[in-house]
């Protein structure tokens, strides 16, 4: 028993240090978040804005295609786990989503995890990518858009959905999966799923194209998709570290209770051997004066 509560306590403070460090990156986490939430809102803003002054002018990442045979899915999940039901959700949702869809389904997975759990259910997986242990940057995301665009853009898939962890805070994050490609920028969803309006208030301003507006749309609308992937990626972190943190402290509190009820029994079960002892030790000076 004694090597039980000795392994117990080992445990929660094992839990504990685990505890604190995803505490100390959930806060960087949430401070990416909020920082790149009002440029990805910005960014749809400017880009509604250019589709009302671009006069029709249109771009391959904006065709809705007339026939969806192939549908590609990017999963963000974690390469580590000790972060609760984290992982499971997001690839049952993933999951869930291919399931309910008639066409053929191209994975892009990010994270070990939920690479791991759809591999297991016979996902055809085409790209793979590491998850990131810190606050990652623009370039470091940009490859698996890369990805996505270029199989887009090619035609292997004709739609592009993205599956991730949306956060709202420490003991809430949402799950989703969410259309990426073909781009509709005229709408976007605040932290609760909800249509928000991103437009700017106030009198409508007029655009002068330079250089053409088909041009722009080439250059601009590849680099939205990539905001777009970048915030999903920074959501999910924040998601994940929440989560392994609220994880970890629930394992914590569990070793402690469990440390606790050994110890009452090891000294219930001390006192028994205790008292035992006694009543040995009283029965045999009580036999001794007998016979004497």
């Amino acid at each position: 028993m004694r090597l039980r509560i000795r392994s117990v306590g080992n445990i929660s403070q094992v839990t504990r240090a685990l505890e604190a460090v995803s505490a100390s990156k959930v806060r960087r986490a949430q401070a990416a978040v909020q920082a790149s939430r009002d440029y990805a809102r910005r960014v749809v803003a400017v880009m509604q804005r250019i589709g009302e002054y671009s006069g029709g002018a249109t771009h391959s990442l904006l065709i809705q295609r007339e026939s969806v045979e192939n549908i590609g899915l990017a999963v963000i999940s974690s390469d580590r786990g000790l972060a609760g039901a984290y992982n499971m959700n997001i690839a049952r949702a993933a999951l869930a989503f291919a399931d309910a869809k008639t066409q053929s389904v191209r994975w892009v997975t990010v994270g070990h995890k939920g690479r791991d759990l759809v591999y297991a259910r016979g996902a055809d997986i085409t790209g793979d990518f590491n998850s990131f242990r810190g606050s990652p940057t623009f370039a470091e995301v940009t490859p698996i858009a890369r990805v996505l665009l270029d199989d887009f853009l090619s035609g292997t898939v004709d739609e592009v959905y993205v599956a991730y962890t949306d956060y709202v805070n420490t003991l809430r994050q949402i799950t989703r999966v969410e259309r990426l490609l073909p781009l509709a920028p005229e709408m976007s969803l605040d932290h609760r799923g909800v249509p928000e309006d991103i437009g700017v208030d106030g009198p409508s301003a007029g655009y002068t194209f330079e250089p053409e507006p088909d041009k722009l749309l080439g250059e601009l609308l590849p680099r939205f998709a990539q905001v777009q992937v970048f915030q999903a990626v920074l959501e999910s972190l924040a998601s994940e570290h929440s989560a392994r943190m609220v994880a970890m402290r629930n394992a914590t509190d569990n070793a402690n209770e469990l440390s606790s009820a050994l110890r009452l029994a090891y000294n219930k079960a001390r006192q028994l051997a205790i008292t035992s002892d006694l009543l040995d030790i009283a029965g045999g000076a009580e036999a001794l004066r007998q016979t004497a």
